[in-house]
Parts: C-alpha cells; sequence; structure tokens
C-alpha cells in the first residue's frame, strides 16, 4: 500500500499502465483507493530479443487481473519465468503465490512467508531470465522487506517511491532512519537511470531530481513534528491533524504511521 500523505512529483492525470519501453510494460491493477493510487502496478519486464520476463508484484487475488498479466506476457512473446515482490503488502502480494503457482515458476522475496520455492532475495543478487537479469537492491524503510530492482530502461521502486505523492513508513515494521538511508542509497544509483517505474502511479523522470525532492521532504517533516513537539503536543493524532492538515482524512491512518516513526527516529537520533 502507498499511504500517499501528500501531492509531489508526477502527472496529475490518471495512469492506465501499458507498454512504457520496448522491454518493460505495466498492468494495472483494479484496486484504485487513496492508498494504492491508481491501483497496483503489475510490472512485465524483459530484454530486447529476449523470449522470458519477469513479473513484478501480481498484485491482488483478482483473476481477472492475472488473465490480464499473462494476456500481455503472450502479446509480447514471452514467457514468464519468475515472479518477484518489491515487498509483501497486500495489495503487491496478494496473488503471487496462485499466480506463480498456474504457471509453475518460484516467488522470489524477502520474506520468507511470500516465497514460492527455495530462494530468497537479498542486497546485490540477480534474478535471472535467461540471457539478462534485474539486480536487487535492499530499500528498507516503506517496510522491512522492502527492495528495489535495477533494469536497464529503469528502476523498479515498489512503494520505496510513487509515482505520485508520497509513501508512507509503515512503523514499527517500516523504519524512518533505514528509508532516509534507502533514499541516499536510490540517489545515488539514481544518477545512471533514466526514469522510476513505482509501484503505484505514474512513470517518473528525473529520478535523481525526485529522489532529492523526497529526501528533503523528509527533512522539512521532520522539523515540523519537532516544531509541535516544542509546542508542547504529543498525541500521535493531535500531531497528524497539525502536520497533515492538508492531507485528505482518507489517508490520516498511513499518516499517523509514519508520525509514529518519526517519533521513533527523534527519539533515538
Amino acid at each position: 500500500m502507498s499511504g500517499r500523505v501528500l501531492p509531489l512529483q508526477g502527472s496529475t492525470e490518471p495512469w492506465h499502465g501499458g507498454q512504457v519501453t520496448e522491454s518493460v510494460t505495466c498492468v494495472l491493477a483494479p484496486n484504485p483507493s487513496p492508498w494504492t493510487l491508481d491501483g497496483t502496478n503489475t510490472w512485465i519486464v524483459g530484454a530486447p530479443g529476449s523470449r522470458s520476463a519477469i513479473v513484478i508484484d501480481p498484485g491482488p487475488q483478482e483473476v481477472g487481473h492475472q488473465a490480464a498479466v499473462r494476456q500481455a506476457a503472450e502479446e509480447r512473446d514471452q514467457r514468464i519465468v519468475s515472479v518477484v515482490l518489491t515487498h509483501g503488502h497486500i495489495d503487491h502480494a496478494e496473488g503471487a503465490r496462485a499466480f506463480a503457482e498456474s504457471l509453475g515458476v518460484d516467488v522470489r522475496a524477502v520474506d520468507p512467508q511470500h516465497r514460492l520455492g527455495a530462494e530468497g532475495l537479498g542486497d546485490g543478487d540477480a534474478v535471472s531470465a535467461g540471457d539478462w537479469a534485474l539486480r536487487v537492491v535492499a530499500t528498507p524503510g516503506h517496510s522491512g522487506d522492502s527492495v528495489c530492482l535495477v533494469h536497464p530502461d529503469g528502476i523498479l521502486t515498489g512503494d520505496t517511491v510513487l509515482g505520485r505523492g508520497t509513501s508512507l513508513v509503515a512503523w514499527p515494521d517500516g523504519r524512518l532512519g533505514d528509508y532516509l538511508d534507502s533514499l541516499a542509497r536510490l540517489r545515488d544509483i539514481a544518477a545512471g537511470a533514466e526514469q522510476l517505474l513505482p509501484g503505484h502511479g505514474p512513470v517518473l523522470g528525473d529520478p535523481a531530481g525526485v529522489l532529492d525532492a523526497y529526501l528533503a521532504h523528509r527533512r522539512a517533516r521532520l522539523v515540523e513534528v519537532e516544531e509541535v513537539l516544542a509546542s508542547g503536543v504529543t498525541d500521535v493524532g493531535e500531531i497528524v491533524a497539525i502536520v497533515y492538515a492538508d492531507v485528505p482524512r482518507a489517508v490520516w491512518p498511513a499518516a499517523e504511521l509514519t508520525v509514529r516513526a518519526q517519533l521513533d527516529y527523534l527519539a533515538n537520533n
């Protein structure tokens, strides 16, 4: 789940998915909400001339969506050889096992409870599909098991970076210190990337600029929370009402988790 809390980069136009490059296609899951934006982006990634593809984040347990993903791969004349999860939140992972079982392939994930097959997913791993591979970058913070995946056409960011707005830090599993470290690490990697391919919302150009903005936003929010604390307000709900007053109430529960992560960070740093 995204837990959007602030408009930031990204088009305000509805996102429908579709073919992004010769090697990358997004099939948008039918689960739009204030938490998931236009829906979960299920990515089919390959390489020019390759007959093998990897599916990233199959999304909800929805038969029609799984059929659409299979059809999109067939239209690309590619065989799905692996399923990979950027993290285990339900809007990304619920349908992964059934989808993989229907294809006779494994599910690669950091969290063992989401895996199908023996292999896990660790920092620096390569997820191979024939003669090409995705590189795994551990990016905990949004959740403890979050990863990003580096493809020649862009970085698949899961919920670490969204196509519209910013992501929640799902405390206590997610930790703000980890998230800031992950954003800084991605910022270094993004210098050589053309675009970010997020778990929700549209594709983003200028990866380095986006990550600079994400880092600046998190630091600014920390200053705001510190100022509210200094005024004597310590209740999490009251802090959300002050700091996130401009945010739709539908995502205040997400903001509350993020505030708890901010308070934990401030208490320990």
